[in-house]
């Protein structure tokens, strides 16, 4: 495709993603979260897939610090969440 072209689709999805963002109440943010750490689990299993591929050593590197990084997403924003919604819980008794 051509770069312009290119070009144009990330700035229209940086706006699109900021204005987005920006609109979010609160109250949603938490299980748009969560939704976002789900996404984050099909990356893990692509990276998975692609370091397991055994087709070229590069690839087999990418793949592995693809697994790394998803996976701490991946469970530091659950650990976010839980900590989020521990807010809303009742104290003692």
């Amino acid at each position: 495709m051509d770069a312009i072209f290119l070009t144009f689709i990330l700035m229209l999805s940086i706006f699109l993603g900021f204005e987005l963002i920006t609109k979010v109440p609160a109250t949603l943010h938490t299980p748009l979260m969560s939704g976002a750490n789900a996404i984050s689990g099909i990356t893990v299993v692509g990276a998975i897939a692609l370091a397991g591929n055994g087709q070229q050593d590069l690839a087999n590197w990418l793949g592995a610090g693809a697994v790394a990084l998803a996976s701490i997403n991946v469970v530091g924003g659950y650990m976010v969440t839980d900590r989020m919604l521990a807010m809303f819980k009742k104290r003692g008794g």
